[in-house]
């Protein structure tokens, strides 16, 4: 087995440090997001160089033109498509909450409801690397275990954070959505979204690392401005109901 990340095979495959000839599967997961990360370039070349495929499984939360590109170019005609109605899109365990607040008091806001969480960890999403930077430091200087996971951290430190928050000597892990890919910690009680995430099924992949294993969660969404708007649309689209609080 070969499992990876399509930039870091293409770089293998194209320093011809690893060979695909006997490879028989392919199974693309989350391809819509990495799509959205710019990979469709690397993963059509990747899918090139298995020849010898007899199998390919591709698992996408939605079905954007580029995967519908993949579908066609690569997959067979009569490829079987299995649809996960919108019932089941959602873990009903988790429990969707906003508070309405200005942009300056966001930050206030989420202390008073980390002060009540009893010491339980989990993430808090932001849209770009500096606010995750800035809301982890000011997290630290409030009395919290807390740390950023961004884009610009090398391997080494990525690696170094993630054992700090699995061993739990870190209690809140502030995260942009790329930086969080792959992330799987268990137990983790809370999400807080610092900005609503613009699309529907970033909003799902955010919300699913709570409520893992059976046990409930917590999302819980900053809402200020024209993000009140946006928390009709995902009752919506997702069939869920979000309870104001505060």
């Amino acid at each position: 087995f070969v499992v990876a990340t399509p930039g870091r095979l293409l770089d293998l495959i194209e320093a011809e440090a690893i060979d695909l000839s006997q490879v028989k599967w392919v199974i693309l997961d989350e391809a819509d997001e990495m799509l959205s990360m710019g990979w469709k370039e690397a993963l059509n070349e990747i899918i090139i160089r298995v020849r010898n495929r007899e199998a390919m499984w591709l698992f996408s939360a939605t079905i954007p033109k580029g995967i519908q590109d993949i579908i066609t170019n690569y997959m067979s005609h009569n490829c079987r498509q299995v649809r996960i109605d919108k019932e089941h899109v959602v873990n009903r365990s988790i429990s969707h909450q906003y508070l309405e607040c200005d942009i300056d008091e966001k930050l206030s806001r989420i202390v008073g409801f980390l002060d009540e969480q009893d010491e339980a960890q989990g993430l808090i999403f932001c849209r770009t690397k500096a606010g995750a930077i800035n809301l982890a430091r000011d997290l630290d200087g409030e009395g919290f275990d807390a740390a950023a996971l961004q884009g610009d951290l090398s391997q080494k430190d990525r690696e170094k954070v993630m054992r700090s928050f699995k061993k739990k000597r870190i209690q809140v892990l502030v995260a942009t959505d790329v930086a969080a890919r792959g992330i799987d910690v268990q137990d983790l009680a809370f999400v807080i979204h610092h900005q609503l995430p613009e699309q529907t099924e970033q909003y799902i992949h955010r919300s699913g690392r709570t409520a893992r294993a059976g046990k409930s969660g917590v999302s819980l969404a900053l809402v200020a401005g024209r993000d009140r708007r946006r928390v009709r649309e995902l009752e919506r689209e997702l069939d869920i109901r979000f309870d104001l609080i505060g």
